[in-house]
């Protein structure tokens, strides 16, 4: 039996959380996805309560025992433990009281158990009195969420990494193989493939940067704020000292804000963090749609480079193969658009001295962070390291294009390069056929222009 300012109530035997969690699994059955959902949240909350308990214990607030226990307890949730127990859903009201309340309560139990006591016996150890100590929901749980994110950040950043180098590989194994560039559906001009692949690279690496600049917003935290940025019911030192602590705790260095009542309320670096996978979401579908553009076919396509099979594509059309992991990517996309969205909602309704809404804030980025990993780590393994280029395609593409007629214009001219142009897409000629029955060239100087090395880099030949 445990009790809170509404009564009592039965907490299951085996559970190591109590009323105030129990509370609140009947309050917020709205996701069915439990907190333990997100480990490195669950761990976060572990990695702040322990920073928390070595300040208040240096501080002299809290006795060497109880002080102990709590830490060993935290140092067991961050190793992976009792996280199960961290049951609440993660989109609940509150302004994420609830996963405070359910984080205190587990570590006082296994704190009590460590101390040689049963679970429940608040006594000896409470979950507010000593493990919530010198500490508010307001401050604990956005500074939880700022360390769980950057975990996620850098498992991101390290997926992308694993993708970066797929196309930068693939973009060396292709350097070599012209291909028609195309704009806006159109032949344009030559290129090779392996040029088309190196920007899927440089793309990868540009937001990587993005997202360690946005990192860098996140490790500035509120912890010590309590209330309302204030520091109410805190010592003068405990901030620092809480600040310090997580540092060491989590080997990341975290930054007190400068005013703490208005990094309370202030969501901007949620917003921040946001646009940034927004933008790594909106790029990784752009080369999703380029992958998908450029293998279609197999025969009435582009049908340039081939994807490898991964599945059978169709329950009624034999032999059919699909670009299925760029269409999930592209939907994991998708999904980052609209959690971006949330975000913004969210921040933006934030009231006075405090946002209420950081739960939906903290799933969305969750969400976002952990399927961009997991898309960049499919797309690679699944699909990246398989593309195989069709040389035949590429080659007739190339032959056939009246786009390479633009390399011509410096020689004979844009009026000569428009009519060949036009007479070529008329006859069916190629651009080469119609300027040697022109008289316009040679063939030795066709052949000094068409050079690959010419086509598809910077070069001037004068008229």
């Amino acid at each position: 039996m445990e009790h809170d300012l509404l009564g009592e109530r039965e907490v299951p035997l085996d559970a190591y959380y109590g009323v105030h969690t129990l509370r609140a699994l009947e309050n917020f059955p709205i996701s069915g996805i439990p907190l333990s959902t997100y480990p490195n949240m669950v761990r976060a909350l572990a990695c702040v309560k322990q920073a928390c308990a070595l300040a208040n214990r240096e501080l002299g607030l809290l006795d060497e025992a109880r002080a102990d226990a709590i830490v060993k307890a935290c140092e067991e949730v961050r190793a992976g433990n009792l996280h199960t127990h961290f049951a609440v859903d993660v989109i609940q009201g509150g302004a994420g009281t609830s996963t405070n309340m359910n984080a205190n309560e587990v570590i006082a139990n296994r704190a009590l158990e460590l101390l040689g006591h049963a679970r429940g016996e608040y006594k000896f150890l409470h979950p507010l009195e000593q493990v919530n100590l010198s500490q508010s929901t307001n401050d604990v749980y956005p500074t939880a969420i700022k360390v769980a994110l950057r975990f996620e950040i850098d498992a991101l950043i390290a997926a992308m990494e694993v993708l970066r180098v797929s196309f930068a590989d693939k973009a060396a194994e292709f350097k070599d193989i012209l291909k028609m560039g195309r704009t806006q559906l159109q032949d344009a001009v030559p290129m090779t493939l392996g040029q088309e692949f190196s920007t899927y690279a440089v793309m990868i690496e540009e937001d990587q940067q993005r997202l360690r600049e946005a990192a860098l917003l996140i490790q500035e935290i509120n912890l010590g704020a309590t209330a309302i940025g204030t520091g109410i019911n805190a010592h003068p030192n405990y901030a620092a000292l809480a600040r310090k602590h997580l540092s060491e705790v989590t080997d990341i260095a975290y930054v007190t804000a400068g005013n703490l009542v208005e990094a309370t309320q202030d969501a901007g670096a949620f917003v921040q963090l946001s646009g940034v996978l927004k933008r790594v979401a909106v790029k990784l579908s752009k080369i999703c749609n380029d992958l998908r553009l450029l293998s279609s076919g197999p025969r009435a396509g582009l049908g340039e480079i081939n994807l490898p099979a991964v599945q059978a594509g169709s329950s009624i059309m034999p032999g059919k193969v699909n670009p299925v992991i760029p269409e999930v990517v592209n939907q994991i996309a998708f999904l980052v658009i609209g959690n971006d969205v949330t975000v913004s909602f969210a921040a933006e309704s934030g009231q006075l001295q405090l946002n209420a809404f950081e739960p939906i804030i903290a799933h969305s980025l969750f969400d976002s962070l952990i399927y961009l990993r997991n898309g960049c780590l499919t797309l690679s393994e699944r699909c990246v390291k398989g593309i195989t280029a069709n040389l035949d395609r590429l080659a007739e593409h190339m032959n056939r294009s009246i786009g390479i007629v633009t390399a011509l214009n410096p020689i004979i001219g844009y009026e000569n390069a428009t009519s060949v142009a036009k007479e070529a897409l008329s006859s069916g000629k190629s651009v080469a056929e119609v300027v040697l029955a022109r008289g316009l060239l040679t063939r030795e100087q066709l052949d000094e222009i068409l050079r690959p090395e010419v086509l598809t880099q910077p070069r001037w030949f004068k008229r």
